[in-house]
C-alpha cells in the first residue's frame, strides 16, 4: 500500500485496542513463519513438497503407518523444534496486560501457549496429545515413543492419532462454538497471518465484523479480508509489526507497573 505508514497506523491501531472493551486475535500460519514453520499453502508451502492426502482421515485409517511417517517428520521432528517468536510473545504480553481477551488460532503448533498465552482457542486442535481410536485413551505426545509407527495405545493396542483435525473431520467442540462466540463479543478483532482461505475458520472474522468490531489486519501481503473486512491493514511481517505495536501500547511500562 503506497500510503502505508507503520508508526502512524500502528498508533491508530493501538488506540483502538486501548479503548476496546474486548479484543480478540485470530491467528493463522503466517504468525509462525518467523519461528521456522512454513505455511501449508503458497510459494514455500508444505503442500508444494508433500502430497496432503496423508492427512485425509480415510487415508490415515487405511494406511496409518505411511501417514504417521510424514506426521512424525513434519509435526513432531520439524515443528517440534520451533520456538515462539516476538509476535507470539507480544500477544501473550497483551493478554497479561489485560489488552487481549482471547486468541483464536488455526495453528496446531502450540507456540501461543509456549509464549505464555492462557486463553487460546485451538480451532483445528493441537499436536500435544494423541487419542486412541479404539478406546478413546489420551496420551501426551512427549510420553509416546514414535520409533515404531503407528504408535499404539498402551491399554488396548489401538492406533493413536494426533488430536488435530484431519481433512474430512469436523471442527472439535467446544473450540468451534467458543471461537465464533469470542468473535461475536469482540469490539476489536486482530487478524494475524491468516489468508482467509480455509473454511470454516475463514468465516470467524466475518462474525466479528457482523457484530460491528473494528478489524485490524497484520499480514505481509493482502488477504481475502483486506478489501472486504479490514479497517486498518498493517502490512509487514508479524514480528516487525508487533515490535511497533508493543511500543505504541507501552507494554514494557505496563508490565513493570503490573
Amino acid at each position: 500500500m503506497l500510503d502505508f505508514d507503520l508508526k502512524k497506523d500502528a498508533l491508530k491501531a493501538s488506540r483502538w485496542i486501548l479503548d476496546a472493551k474486548r479484543v480478540a486475535a485470530f491467528t493463522g500460519a503466517g504468525i509462525s513463519v518467523e519461528s521456522g514453520i512454513p505455511p501449508f499453502r503458497g510459494e514455500n508451502g508444505l503442500w508444494n513438497r508433500y502430497d496432503p492426502s496423508f492427512l485425509e482421515i480415510g487415508y490415515f485409517m487405511a494406511q496409518p503407518a505411511e501417514s504417521w511417517a510424514l506426521i512424525k517428520e513434519i509435526f513432531y521432528d520439524y515443528f517440534g523444534a520451533a520456538k515462539p517468536n516476538f509476535a507470539h510473545k507480544a500477544l501473550a504480553r497483551m493478554e497479561e496486560a489485560g489488552l487481549l481477551h482471547t486468541i483464536i488460532t488455526q495453528n496446531i503448533d502450540n507456540l501461543h501457549q509456549q509464549a505464555g498465552s492462557k486463553n487460546v482457542l485451538e480451532f483445528h486442535g493441537h499436536s500435544r496429545t494423541l487419542v486412541c481410536l479404539d478406546c478413546g485413551g489420551i496420551y501426551s505426545a512427549v510420553e509416546i515413543s514414535l520409533n515404531q509407527l503407528p504408535p499404539r495405545c498402551e491399554k488396548c493396542g489401538g492406533i493413536l492419532k494426533p488430536e488435530f483435525i484431519f481433512f474430512g473431520e469436523g471442527i472439535p467442540e467446544p473450540a468451534n462454538s467458543l471461537s465464533f462466540k469470542a468473535a461475536s463479543e469482540a469490539d476489536v478483532f486482530v487478524i494475524v497471518g491468516s489468508t482467509g482461505e480455509i473454511m470454516p475458520a475463514s468465516m470467524i472474522p466475518y462474525k466479528a465484523k457482523e457484530r460491528g468490531a473494528v478489524m485490524i489486519e497484520i499480514n505481509p501481503v493482502p488477504s481475502k479480508y483486506t478489501h472486504t473486512l479490514t479497517d486498518i491493514f498493517l502490512q509487514g511481517k508479524a514480528v516487525e509489526i508487533f515490535r511497533e505495536l508493543t511500543k505504541q501500547l507501552n507494554l514494557e511500562k505496563r508490565k513493570s507497573d503490573g
